[in-house]
């Protein structure tokens, strides 16, 4: 594999992961990581719906932990698949959902770094999925757990990235119409 097919995202391999951010776990998170994390997941979820990139969502143990927080929820273009694994992978539906796409590259978001996402990362690198992490869109409810997990996820292969970083990568050049629209979003 090549640098630039690691490092750098292309828009018709890519997709988005948005890996459970549920109300009642949204309520035990420091609430300005949870802002920024919402803000910059809310982003990304505008950009692929722009340019067209497939998204799949996650929802752990709906029973206990809710659904998917509104303001995401209503950005998704279709119900979050409901699991009871913390690895997205071991949902019933989300192995299936993830080949039909055909994307190699995915951009994962999501809570909780250290388990949910972290699992999940771990066994999409195992498949021969290239993982893109966006730091600034993940989040644990401790700061300690969160920054171990990123080690972690970084020594096993995974893209640590960020919000801006992957929208222009996505978007390539500056000038167009779409670049004077998804660009405003991180101003």
């Amino acid at each position: 594999m090549s640098i630039l097919e690691k490092f750098f995202l292309e828009r018709s391999k890519t997709m988005l992961l948005v890996v459970d951010v549920q109300e009642k776990l949204s309520r035990v998170m420091d609430p300005a990581v949870l802002e920024k994390s919402t803000r910059n997941i809310s982003i990304l979820l505008e950009a692929s719906a722009e340019m067209e990139i497939p998204v799949l969502a996650t929802e752990q143990y709906v029973k206990g932990l809710g659904e998917t927080i509104p303001e995401l929820k209503e950005k998704l273009p279709a119900a979050a698949m409901e699991k009871m694994t913390f690895s997205c992978c071991g949902c019933e539906t989300f192995p299936d959902e993830l080949a039909r796409l055909k994307r190699p590259q995915v951009i994962v978001t999501g809570m909780e770094t250290h388990v949910c996402v972290l699992q999940t990362v771990l066994e999409l690198l195992d498949d021969g999925y290239v993982v893109h992490v966006v730091t600034d869109a993940v989040l644990s409810r401790r700061k300690e757990n969160w920054k171990t997990a990123l080690k972690t996820l970084a020594a096993a292969g995974a893209v640590l990235t960020t919000t801006e970083a992957v929208l222009f990568q996505l978007l390539r050049t500056s000038g167009t119409d779409e670049f004077k629209k998804l660009s405003k979003l991180v101003r």
